[in-house]
């Protein structure tokens, strides 16, 4: 069965290739991307799947859909992001959604016992957009959601960073600096002992914990007492649980910053991502089924990673990525050399490797003691994240 999906694959390569590449030299920067998911779409409601574009508030993400014939209650997900950075698809974007699609379309010849939902999620690089789509009810269905991205090696991700991005606001009251600083109440006082503050609690957390901190707004000039400052706050953990306790200590020294300033306080959430919850039997699948297809320089899983919102996705539905060769081992994401190879023969090579990584793995879940070995061991893990 596994070779038949493989010959499947290779039959759409040409196709995957010219869409991979036209996606490169229209890159589009997130929740922009109508010319990448409108390619994507087109090409499932091709081959049979029912497609729904635009989900929610969000244009560009779609829900395509083929539902078994034996009626199954169980989906199986195939996610892709399709943004670009500003310099250009500097991630390996546009290599997801071709992937993808060709996984969906050979599974679907097959005719598994389970439905296939494709997921196209924009926005993923500072957007958030698989978060928004999960807040809209999206994702939720699936039983298994499964991605692939392309790297330096052929690995997988065990664990990824919870993030709690805040912006803190402080109002004070201005005055001038020389003539009546008595008056005043500096907002920006205020904000640099929020920063110490945040360098004292470095002592006392875990130490996989992140904190970073920057000013958003410049607060003006010297000779007059600022009344307003504004900065932002990532606070990460590998553990979402963990992270709430960080966050609660942490909002009790943006008080206590108010409190020594006399100046007033908001705290606003930018964004959260979760920590992804690891599926040990889910990444044993993909790693074998690279193995299996003599995929490129394939390494250990990466036990850390940073943070994204495919993490959201996994802390509450088993999930993985698999991240597949394409570029020099060691390349840094967000470089050149992405650049550089985006539109090379190594990526798509990665292209038909991670669709039939990918699709075999879809194989292997028809083994409902497989399928239910992978949930069970994702609720005992999420117990603890």
């Amino acid at each position: 069965m596994k070779e038949e999906v493989f010959k499947y694959i290779d039959e759409q390569k040409d196709i995957l290739f010219e869409m991979s590449d036209k996606i490169y030299d229209n890159p589009e920067l997130r929740f922009e991307e109508r010319f990448a998911s409108k390619l994507l779409e087109d090409y499932l409601e091709k081959n049979g799947f029912e497609v729904e574009r635009g989900l929610g508030k969000l244009d560009t993400a779609f829900r395509a859909v083929y539902k078994s014939k034996t009626k199954s209650d169980i989906n199986i997900g195939l996610l892709c992001e399709y943004d670009a950075l500003p310099i250009g698809h500097g991630c390996g974007h546009q290599m997801q959604g071709p992937a993808i699609v060709a996984s969906a379309v050979a599974l679907k010849k097959l005719g598994l016992p389970f439905n296939l939902i494709v997921y196209g999620t924009p926005g993923e690089e500072g957007g958030g957009g698989k978060i928004k789509m999960l807040e809209e009810g999206y994702i939720k269905e699936l039983d298994i959601a499964l991605m692939m991205h392309g790297g330096p090696a052929t690995q997988v991700d065990v664990k990824s960073m919870a993030m709690e991005s805040l912006k803190v606001i402080y109002k004070g009251k201005n005055s001038h600096s020389a003539l009546k600083p008595e008056e005043g109440r500096s907002a920006l006082d205020a904000l640099m002992l929020a920063f110490q503050g945040v360098e004292f609690l470095r002592e006392h957390v875990k130490e996989d914990t992140r904190m970073h901190y920057t000013i958003l707004e410049l607060p003006g000039p010297a000779n007059v007492v600022p009344d307003r400052a504004v900065g932002e706050f990532d606070l990460r953990s590998y553990n979402s649980k963990y992270l709430d306790t960080v966050v609660s200590r942490f909002e009790k020294i943006i008080k206590g910053a108010a409190l020594m300033t006399e100046t007033e306080y908001e705290i606003e959430e930018i964004k959260r991502l979760e920590s992804k919850v690891p599926v040990y039997k889910l990444n044993e699948l993909l790693m074998n089924n690279a193995e299996l297809i003599n995929a490129d320089n394939i390494k250990p899983a990466r036990e850390k990673t940073g943070s994204t919102d495919f993490g959201n996705v996994t802390y509450i539905i088993p999930g993985a990525c698999i991240r597949v060769q394409f570029v020099p081992d060691g390349t840094s994401s967000h470089s050149d050399t992405f650049l550089e190879y985006g539109k090379s023969e190594d990526a798509h090579r990665c292209i038909l490797n991670a669709a039939k990584i990918l699709s075999a793995t879809v194989i292997d879940l028809e083994d409902k003691n497989i399928l239910n070995g992978i949930k069970e061991e994702f609720k005992n893990y999420k117990e603890n994240m």
